[in-house]
């Protein structure tokens, strides 16, 4: 029996939401075999004092107004009601039991694989979901996992562009066009976020 739409969960801080973001959601979305992919934007951690992270409800604003009309993607605050910190385990089962119909699978960096088994239950994340992974600028081992049969390595395009570089070309007053979607520069322009 098919388990209904294939969605694929990228998460992230999205401090803020940029073109490089969106360029990964996209391809995943529609060069792949995953019917949607959800932006799950990450909550504050209450055990990390980060001035430097916006309030989550601003960044799922922007990462929203990233998406626009685009077919395939959705933002999510799922993770801003579940017990803090979230471990994507966790996440996982929670969606699996709110979405019984849909089949889930992790999207996540290259730099990021290698780092798996230090995660809570990973062996059950790689036993039940598949996990599509995107190359990285600059990381060229991905471990022993990028041979696992659950982990699907994607070529989508790169970009050397970081939420830290955004926030650094805001304050410094320099221009972010084409940096982060148009939607987004000119909420960043009107609230004056991170400057």
């Amino acid at each position: 029996m098919s388990k209904g739409k294939k969605i694929g969960l990228f998460f992230g801080s999205f401090n803020p939401v940029h073109t490089g973001h969106m360029v990964i959601a996209n391809y995943m979305a529609t060069q792949t075999e995953l019917d949607e992919v959800w932006l799950i934007v990450s909550p504050q951690n209450p055990f990390k004092k980060s001035n430097s992270l916006a309030d989550q409800y601003s960044r799922l604003h922007l990462v929203k107004l990233a998406i626009g009309d685009t077919p395939k993607l959705r933002a999510s605050d799922i993770e801003f009601k579940l017990p803090k910190p979230s471990y994507t385990i966790d996440t996982l089962t929670f969606l699996r039991e709110e979405y019984p119909d849909k089949q889930f699978s992790l999207i996540m960096g290259g730099d990021n694989l290698p780092t798996l088994p230090k995660w809570k239950n990973y062996e059950v994340i790689l036993r039940d979901y598949s996990i599509y992974v995107y190359q990285r600028p600059g990381v060229s081992d991905l471990g022993e996992l990028a041979d696992h049969p659950s982990v699907h390595l994607q070529e989508a395009p790169l970009m050397q562009l970081s939420a830290t570089y955004v926030r650094r070309c805001i304050k410094a007053g320099k221009s972010i066009r084409y940096l982060v979607p148009d939607a987004v520069a000119e909420e960043l322009e009107r609230s004056g976020l991170y400057r």
